[in-house]
């Protein structure tokens, strides 16, 4: 199938960091050292689905902070040369580059992670107002959970003003309860279970698709008008006030999870925007972030919209 992407580019407001991720060897031994296979990448949601809509050739333009160090000269000149627009990220004194550092078990499953992204309370509501200007052109804006609450509230306010849709992801368990004061401003939300649960309190299982639909209208309940949640390796269920649905995963070997729900999300932007039927966009959505669980690195570096078709799920 050829589409072509619409003219008009994307805002991604959030993070870009420094991904440092090691796959253990052997079982995890506290207290000291394990050995393990250690890869380094880009990363940061807002930067990771940026990526991926410019390497399906979406125009993008992404809003972030780094710090003025050499991480950040080598993250922008290789986001840059993906074709991401990145004239609107700040450089910051006070704080270092964004950096991320996940563990691994030998089975490629999270165990655990730690981020520092205080350069991105630089990102403010007044800087954000200033680039006013990149709100009024794009034809769908995407934000993350790194950002603070004014700032979020801040994108939801321009992006009503410009009459464009706003999607959201939570980033993580601990950041999702900021999306909290703006479900009713958004178009689309797309948390994993523990966020889904963390913004509305209803507990289920990821192995059970039909609470997770439940869990999907709780969110619709709050405003939301399409709420996305990822399973993991039971896939993702998605929600409407029409229509509702469950696309199983795609079973594939995990290398490596990082960035797999961030490449769920762009897929899914990009048919959004693309007038594609939203079924067929989470399907999308589901290969996408397949062939980025098969590759080491938080974006599959070879995605092309038809290698998507290549592995969709029918």
């Amino acid at each position: 199938m050829t589409l072509e992407p619409s003219s008009s580019h994307i805002l991604l407001l959030g993070a870009a960091c420094l991904d440092v991720v090691g796959r253990l060897e052997t079982d995890l031994e506290p207290g000291t050292s394990n050995p393990a296979r250690i890869r380094t990448s880009y990363g940061g949601v807002a930067r990771n689905v940026a990526e991926n809509l410019a390497r399906l050739g979406q125009p993008v333009q992404l809003i972030s902070v780094v710090g003025n160090d050499l991480p950040s000269e080598e993250l922008l000149a290789y986001t840059s040369a993906t074709g991401v627009g990145m004239s609107a990220v700040l450089r910051t004194e006070i704080y270092p580059t964004a950096f991320y550092m996940g563990v691994l078990d030998q089975h490629g499953r999270q165990r655990y992670a730690v981020h520092d992204m205080r350069c991105l309370s630089e990102l403010t509501p007044e800087y954000i107002q200033e680039k006013e200007s990149l709100f009024e052109d794009a034809s769908l804006v995407f934000m993350d959970g790194n950002l603070s609450e004014a700032s979020l509230k801040m994108v939801a306010t321009l992006a009503k003003k410009y009459r464009i849709p706003v999607c959201a992801d939570p980033a993580s368990l601990i950041l999702a309860e900021r999306l909290k004061p703006v479900l009713k401003k958004l178009h689309l939300v797309t948390p994993n279970v523990a966020e889904a649960v963390a913004l509305t309190g209803q507990a289920f299982e990821s192995s059970d698709p039909q609470a997770a639909l439940e869990d999907a209208r709780a969110l619709l309940n709050e405003g939301v008008e399409i709420a996305l949640i990822a399973l993991a390796e039971f896939g993702v269920v998605y929600a409407t006030s029409k229509i509702s649905g469950h696309v199983p995963a795609i079973q594939t070997p995990i290398v490596d999870p990082t960035g797999a729900g961030d490449a769920l999300t762009a897929a899914v932007l990009y048919g959004l925007v693309n007038e594609m039927e939203l079924d067929d966009a989470v399907r999308l959505g589901v290969s996408a972030a397949s062939l980025t669980l098969r590759h080491s690195g938080t974006v599959f570096p070879g995605l092309t919209l038809e290698k998507l078709y290549e592995t969709l799920v029918i």
